[in-house]
């Protein structure tokens, strides 16, 4: 028989709900995965008493025997990334400051999965309050790389890329603000998914009216999970201002044929990015493939000043980040309990001016109207997913790349910061690997665009030469 832990969610819940299989079954399985990978790799934390998950399991199981009304999800294990409120459970940031922190409320996106039947089990390390793309942490420690345990994870969805890449979890949300969807999904050979800012409802919020460079996402193995996990958490809620409705036709059932869609290479962006060996060659090897489904792939080159581009996007990014940072700076206390990066935005936010803000804004516009004149030539924009490959696991982040110097803690993930700032969907998907260590390369949709984006990928994955995640048999 097939090992249960080796499928994805789609068909997991097709088996609980046609019951071939107990949910008890598959939370078992997974629960031995997390036994045998986890003391290693580090990626589920917060993790909830086996005996306590097996009960819920057993009620899925009789709720469906009774006929009763199941969700998508019904009987599915999941972990929730560690920035998102758990009622219930223990909601760290990855902060010392929060370190007991237990939530009274579920964030929407909790409600969602329960809602749709999941049976959360724990939770999955980020780095502190999800800053940078390299998951460690005071309270728990740091997260391994799925293919090198001596590798870094990337983040700030490095637990959830881990535990779905080891087959920990079938599924698994993520969140985006600098590249936390994508970044993860590349070092760990999976599909994120970054939607359409505003797609996916973020509550509770410091600010819901400016906070909107960030969303949560999913992450799986198969591009069919993706858009499972994805139908259940997007679609509008009165709490998110500025969220948006969900399509009417689901997007499982979204089967849109993709054409021959005119794909724009990004590249190097003309040598403002410096990238380490291979990770272009990767990449243009992936989409060179993409003639076999029917693209068209040319290089672009657009019209912009993108060291401009990066400085808006610090000066936008501290700004959102110091809502929910500038109270506990303002602690001297808790400002001790910060990790410097933390400190480092609010120092910056602090030295802004409105003008400054606005500027930032005004650049971010421009970039828009950029990519909206790129559309009207191509389809999809392609770039890499990150400018180095994972790296040594003891290092806190890539302080140079090819030999140029990197001046922030973030610098060397600048690649991500242009679909970020665009508000457009985006999916990392994996292109391959260099001395066994993956990587993926980004594709990014017109605004709004989430299903044709999902389409092309799904497209994509059914020509990769492959498996994604990493191999069961470790």
């Amino acid at each position: 028989m097939t090992s249960l832990v080796s499928l994805g969610a789609s068909e997991l819940a097709r088996l609980v709900h046609t019951r071939q299989v107990s949910s008890r079954e598959i939370i078992a399985a997974f629960l031995a995965r997390i036994a045998d990978r986890n003391p290693v790799f580090n990626a589920i934390v917060s993790q909830r008493p086996d005996e306590d998950v097996l009960r819920e399991a057993d009620e899925a199981d009789a709720l469906l025997a009774r006929g009763g009304r199941v969700g998508p999800l019904h009987g599915l294990p999941i972990a929730v990334k560690d920035l998102s409120a758990t009622k219930g459970l223990r909601t760290t940031f990855g902060s010392p400051i929060l370190a007991d922190f237990v939530p009274e409320t579920d964030s929407i996106l909790v409600e969602r999965l329960r809602r749709a039947g999941a049976i959360i089990i724990g939770k999955t390390n980020t780095p502190e309050f999800g800053l940078g793309s390299h998951t460690y942490n005071p309270v728990f420690g740091v997260t391994r790389n799925a293919f090198d345990p001596s590798k870094s994870a990337g983040g700030s969805s490095g637990g959830t890329a881990v535990a779905v890449a080891l087959h920990m979890l079938p599924v698994a949300d993520g969140s985006d603000f600098g590249g936390s969807l994508r970044n993860p999904a590349a070092f760990n050979n999976i599909f994120g998914f970054r939607p359409s800012q505003g797609r996916v409802p973020s509550w509770p919020a410091a600010d819901p009216f400016f906070s909107q460079l960030g969303t949560d996402g999913p992450m799986a193995r198969r591009t069919e999970d993706l858009a499972l996990l994805f139908d259940v958490i997007a679609g509008y809620d009165r709490r998110a201002p500025l969220s948006l409705e969900k399509p009417s036709t689901s997007y499982t059932n979204d089967r849109r044929p993709i054409g021959q869609p005119r794909i724009g290479w990004l590249g190097d962006l003309s040598g403002h990015l410096p990238f380490e060996p291979n990770i272009l060659e990767l990449c243009e090897a992936a989409l060179k493939s993409t003639s076999t489904i029917g693209c068209h792939v040319d290089e672009v080159r657009p019209r912009f000043d993108f060291e401009a581009l990066w400085k808006a996007f610090v000066v936008l990014r501290q700004f959102n980040l110091s809502a929910r940072l500038k109270p506990l700076h303002d602690d001297p206390e808790k400002r001790a309990l910060l990790k410097p990066e933390a400190c480092w935005e609010v120092e910056g936010c602090l030295g802004l001016s409105a003008v400054d803000i606005l500027a930032a804004s005004q650049t971010r516009a421009a970039w828009y109207t950029e990519v909206l004149r790129l559309f009207d030539s191509f389809d999809y924009l392609a770039i890499p997913s990150a400018q180095v490959f994972p790296f040594d696991v003891n290092k806190h982040w890539p302080d140079e790349i090819a030999g140029r110097k990197m001046d922030s803690y973030h610098r060397w993930m600048e690649v991500v910061a242009l679909a970020t700032l665009s508000g457009c969907p985006v999916v990392n998907v994996p292109v391959g690997f260099s001395d066994g260590l993956p990587m993926g390369m980004q594709l990014i949709g017109r605004p709004r665009a989430d299903g044709d984006v999902l389409a092309l990928a799904r497209a994509y994955e059914e020509i990769l030469p492959f498996e994604t995640g990493a191999p069961l048999v470790a």
